[in-house]
């Protein structure tokens, strides 16, 4: 397996970049996540993902450790091929992805191009327990309650005008250092605090 390809980038676009590295031009599939980190180089390292199917080899590279890691993990999931994951993550970043997976955000998945609730439900099935044993972190299960006041906290601040991942990231700190927060009117003021 090809583990990264360094050298200088001969051409760059968008979603994919030609890098030549020892007088060979390597034809690598990018997604928008990488691209703007690399935009301004003129050479590069970039790990990298070889995927093999009957009809063809297809080299997909990656700035970033994370994202190649996310990559792996939603390609292995049923439905979801290496097209697929690289518009998710040209959609929203490999730590926006996880958090949506982790926190069960289908609304946040859905909204990527090629991923229906159907799909997104799989993802979180397949992938939240392996991203939190990843982390070392716990599962938070929510009691109906707290799911209920959590989403009432999430809309609200939504349309407040606050970005939905960093709501989420809140309202999930915000809860586990406040347990039993009684009502969502409570919760809205503790995140707001927290968002300031």
């Amino acid at each position: 397996m090809i583990a990264y390809v360094k050298g200088p980038i001969t051409k760059k676009t968008p979603t994919y970049v030609i890098v030549e590295a020892g007088g060979i031009g390597y034809h690598i599939n990018i997604s928008l996540y990488t691209h703007a980190r690399i935009e301004t180089n003129v050479t590069v390292q970039l790990l990298t993902y070889f995927h093999v199917k009957e009809d063809g080899q297809t080299l997909y590279g990656f700035f970033e450790e994370m994202e190649r890691d996310m990559f792996v993990k939603l390609i292995s999931v049923s439905g979801i091929g290496p097209n697929t994951a690289r518009i998710l993550l040209s959609s929203i970043t490999p730590q926006e992805a996880r958090t949506a997976i982790i926190s069960e955000d289908v609304r946040t998945l859905n909204a990527v191009k090629g991923i229906g609730p159907k799909t997104a439900k799989r993802l979180i099935v397949e992938l939240k327990d392996k991203l939190l044993k990843d982390s070392g972190e716990e599962a938070i299960l929510p009691t109906a309650t707290d799911n209920k006041v959590r989403e009432e906290a999430l809309s609200a601040l939504t349309t407040l005008g606050f970005n939905r991942i960093r709501v989420q990231k809140t309202l999930n700190k915000v809860l586990k250092e406040n347990p039993s927060v009684p009502n969502a009117e409570t919760l809205i003021k503790l995140a707001l605090k927290a968002l300031s």
